[in-house]
């Protein structure tokens, strides 16, 4: 691996690690503040019902006095009859604007029976009428009658002032907690509503599938005191309880916040973060990589140089820029190239003196031999007792020394030239062999030495000769 994909890989991974923990953190954060918000939207919609609640509670306990202090009303109870009072109570409840109105004696037995559901059950409302009397200064109860949730106001019918405390019946006006009013409350609320009486579900703004389940779990799914979380056919809530009453039946009120909104949001949000991470990890990636090119293309041109001058290349230009590391280490570079491309030719020279030196050892041994061959053929042809046949021998002898020196200082000519010049001709190499001992037989010192050549085959072929020659001298 080069080193900029080090250096890049590196990068991205930093980069990559940074900007995943910075989404994790943020989507923590995000779901945090998210959940919190939810929890105070929640407590929020509770206080916003209990302000609706304490309106409706306040302006139908007024509805009651006023309907109370009627003179009618006083006078219909005075009949103490209850066919009759049943008969007037139908205008009186159509003036109130109310969904329950019951007129009772001052035994607290109903007379009358208004309401604008026809299944609320008489027995239920002279039940509820009975214990909604006990306890006294309270604005309104909570009736249940039936499948029926009323908010009450009961108020005492006075014959006279009411000092006189001349009581002649009860007036209880109510409210009822219907489909409608529970949309009014939960578009206030701003959340999903349910009204309990006792152990049962009254009324609520759950789908029939959700409403079904809630039933199925019971009192288990309620969120007692703090907001807590329930699921709801695969839908998750945030719940919180409010009681609205004790007597003479516990209701109660919860509020349920969606989760799976916020949910959506957050995975959005996750799918934004993502993209964004993802689109600032390739412009990172593009930028490093630019800039990982302009810090590592001197090194990558100084390893081009370390390449070249393995492979024996002194010329490769290698140049440098600035006054940082990397100029230095290649400035650095350059004077050890040019260090040792000195040192390499030095050593060269020197090689070459030796083989000079070794050379001209080697050529001295030569010229000695054939020197010796020609002073003792000179001094043999000086002697005037030779037969003239003698002394033409001699003289060929002394001719072919001096022939076989001008040979040896062409090849020392030869090896000074660029390229070794060798003189081709068709031959054998036993001819060599044969010169080199008709050479060596002229000498004095060998001339009582006794050589024999014994071939068994050669081949023809394009030699030079006389190199040939030379070189079996040398061996002789």
């Amino acid at each position: 691996m080069s080193l900029r994909a080090k250096y890049l890989l590196a990068l991205l991974l930093i980069s990559g690690g940074l900007t995943t923990a910075s989404l994790v953190v943020v989507r923590r954060v995000v779901t945090s503040h998210i959940r919190a918000q939810i929890v105070q939207d929640l407590q929020n919609s509770v206080a916003t019902f209990q302000n609706v609640q304490r309106q409706r509670e306040s302006t139908l306990a007024h509805s009651a006095e006023l309907m109370a202090d009627l003179p009618i009303v006083r006078a219909l109870m005075t009949t103490q009859h209850a066919a009759t009072i049943q008969d007037a109570s139908t205008g009186l409840w159509r003036t109130s604007g109310s969904d329950l109105l019951v007129l009772a004696d001052v035994g607290g037995n109903v007379m009358a029976l208004q309401s604008n559901s026809v299944d609320v059950p008489l027995a239920e409302a002279q039940q509820e009428l009975s214990q909604s009397m006990a306890p006294p200064g309270t604005p309104t109860l909570w009736w249940s009658c039936g499948r029926h949730l009323f908010q009450v106001a009961v108020r005492p019918i006075y014959l006279g002032a009411k000092e006189l405390n001349h009581v002649v019946g009860f007036l209880a006006l109510g409210s009822e907690i219907d489909e409608k009013v529970a949309r009014e409350l939960s578009e206030v609320a701003a959340s999903q509503v349910i009204f309990r009486a006792g152990d049962r579900l009254v009324r609520t703004t759950l789908t029939p599938a959700q409403e079904t389940e809630l039933e199925t779990n019971g009192s288990a799914a309620f969120a007692v005191g703090r907001p807590k979380e329930i699921q709801l056919n695969n839908e998750r809530f945030l719940a919180r309880e409010v009681r609205l009453s004790t007597t003479p039946v516990a209701v109660r009120l919860m509020v349920l916040k969606s989760l799976d909104q916020s949910s959506w949001f957050i995975s959005h949000l996750d799918r934004v973060l993502l993209g964004l991470g993802a689109i600032a990890l390739l412009i990172g990636a593009g930028l490093v990589w630019i800039i990982s090119r302009t810090i590592t293309q001197p090194l990558r041109l100084l390893v081009a140089g370390v390449r070249a001058l393995g492979k024996s290349d002194f010329e490769f230009p290698v140049s440098h820029y600035g006054r940082d590391e990397v100029a230095e280490l290649t400035s650095a570079f350059g004077r050890m190239r040019a260090d040792l491309q000195q040192s390499q030719r030095r050593l060269i020279d020197s090689e070459r003196l030796a083989t000079i030196g070794r050379m001209a050892s080697s050529i001295s041994h030569d010229l000695r031999h054939h020197l010796s061959a020609i002073i003792a053929n000179a001094e043999f042809l000086s002697d005037d007792r030779r037969r003239s046949s003698e002394r033409e021998e001699l003289y060929e002898e002394i001719q072919t020394a001096v022939h076989q020196m001008n040979e040896l200082i062409d090849s020392l000519l030869e090896f000074s030239r660029t390229r070794e010049s060798l003189r081709l001709s068709p031959s054998r190499p036993e001819q060599a062999i044969r010169a080199a001992i008709s050479t060596i037989r002229l000498r004095p010192e060998f001339r009582n030495i006794g050589i024999e050549m014994g071939l068994h085959e050669t081949v023809e072929g394009e030699y030079d000769i006389r190199k040939l020659e030379r070189v079996f001298h040398n061996l002789l």
